[in-house]
């Protein structure tokens, strides 16, 4: 169990080097993120779930979920609390005998989904009344040997160590991938037994779609959506321990050579969740430069009910994303949680 108290304690010390560039949009940002936050509390339906796109697979809940943990809100008390408590229980009670959570419909297939949803119940795993910890220890063991296992079926060097949008998908892509690494390295920063060598292949896979000339992560080689996808790998790349390397460097100025190719971009604000975290976890320049562009042009496209539109998954799904992205230098979920020596 974590010590959650601890982690959100300290977690709300902002780094120095961090602190000049949010601190000129602070006032800007925490209203905004609660009309965010209030808006998906407001459309959630009482089961749990949310309308519009996916919003009944487990994967839009669980993003809500972490959006409510990323300003700090827990499922114990506060204004976000029910919301939070239904989320769970909408996860838990869809687990089936796989140990998928397979509610709804995931999009393309139920892994995606079901990444998602085991980050999120892993993160919010001790912060929670004792009967709802006593099922979250009950399902997570079961929704991580599924990801385990859905690793380590037989396929080609290409596409080893990855996953797809199946248990048995026999090859992989670098977003799923992404979500079902975060989640075992969230498993295993909360005790569970990950064995390191599915952290290493995991990191294999993705560095075999990681162009070192150029500095880019592809989708399912070193180029496909780049763009969206190259802030993905850095950030798991830096999860894992992967600081200093002449890869994160690459990547790193990849994203501050390219970012403003995100706008207008397909998967717009999936790669800006992923390449603020990234940047954050990097620092310095890289992030000062990121977050005065990312605050700067997505605060004026909020709406008035509190939400932002996304073309990829709706109103809902863009809420989140954006949630994420500008909560990024609260560090309340522990995955995130940036080691200090970076810099």
């Amino acid at each position: 169990m974590k010590f959650s108290l601890f982690l959100i304690l300290i977690s709300t010390l902002i780094l120095p080097a961090q602190e000049t560039v949010f601190s000129r949009w602070k006032h800007r940002v925490d209203p905004a993120v609660e009309r965010g936050l209030s808006y998906l509390a407001r459309v959630q339906a009482e089961d749990g779930s949310f309308p519009g796109q996916y919003g009944t697979s487990c994967g839009i809940p669980a993003l809500v979920g972490m959006a409510f943990l990323s300003r700090g809100h827990l499922p114990t008390e506060g204004a976000y609390a029910r919301p939070l408590n239904k989320i769970i229980d909408y996860i838990l009670s869809s687990q089936d005998r796989q140990g998928v959570y397979s509610a709804g419909r995931g999009g393309v297939g139920p892994m995606y989904a079901h990444n998602i949803a085991t980050l999120f119940l892993s993160e919010v795993s001790g912060m929670v009344d004792p009967e709802r910890q006593k099922q979250i220890h009950e399902s997570l063991p079961q929704a991580v040997s599924l990801i385990l296992r859905a690793q380590a079926v037989k396929k080609s060097d290409r596409h080893q160590g990855g996953w797809r949008y199946h248990p048995n998908s026999k090859d992989s892509d670098t977003s799923c991938s992404g979500w079902a690494l975060m989640a075992l390295r969230s498993a295993k920063l909360n005790g569970a037994a990950i064995p390191d060598q599915a952290i290493k292949d995991a990191l294999s896979y993705l560095y075999r779609n990681f162009d070192p000339q150029q500095g880019h992560f592809g989708y399912s080689n070193v180029s496909t959506h780049k763009e969206s996808l190259t802030g993905m790998g850095l950030l798991c790349l830096e999860l894992c321990g992967q600081h200093g390397r002449p890869e994160t460097i690459r990547a790193a100025d990849f994203v501050l050579e390219n970012y403003r190719k995100l706008e207008g971009n397909k998967f717009e604000f999936y790669g800006n969740y992923y390449s603020a975290q990234a940047m954050f976890q990097i620092g310095g320049k890289y992030w000062r430069t990121y977050a005065e562009w990312m605050y700067g042009r997505y605060l004026k496209m909020q709406k008035k009910d509190g939400s932002w539109y996304s073309s990829e998954a709706g109103d809902v799904y863009g809420t989140c994303m954006m949630t994420l992205a500008f909560t990024v230098p609260y560090r309340q979920l522990p995955i995130y949680q940036r080691d200090e020596t970076v810099d």
